[in-house]
């Protein structure tokens, strides 16, 4: 994945939101993306077709590994809404998120683990 100056990571962290929750050795993640995600398809007010700007592709670390990635196309809806749980994080941890769109930008949030 792309990586991002500190300015960029600044105006990316403005268009997510996250938080993690530990509760019973489970975190639920949950974030919200500012991002159109047009599939192409729709028109705008003077019939021309709106091009296509999606999240091709989404990762999830804690504290710098892997824990959740997936692949996007044009069938998620605007401003996407994601929850997912994890084992094994604990309180102070760092979950980062990366993205990247089919036009190359790209974004990435944090969020330290908290107690539920």
């Amino acid at each position: 994945m792309a990586t991002l100056t500190d300015s960029a990571r600044k105006d990316s962290a403005r268009n997510m939101r996250m938080s993690a929750k530990l509760k019973d050795g489970i975190t639920e993640v949950k974030m919200v993306i500012n991002h159109p995600m047009e599939t192409g398809r729709k028109k705008d007010d003077f019939g021309q077709l709106i091009p296509a700007h999606f999240i091709q592709q989404l990762l999830v670390t804690l504290n710098e590994k892997p824990v959740f990635e997936t692949q996007w196309g044009t069938g998620i809806a605007k401003n996407p809404y994601l929850t997912f749980r994890i084992k094994g994080a604990k309180v102070g941890d760092k979950l980062e998120t990366n993205w990247v769109d089919n036009l190359g930008e790209t974004g990435v949030g944090e969020v330290i683990v908290a107690a539920a």
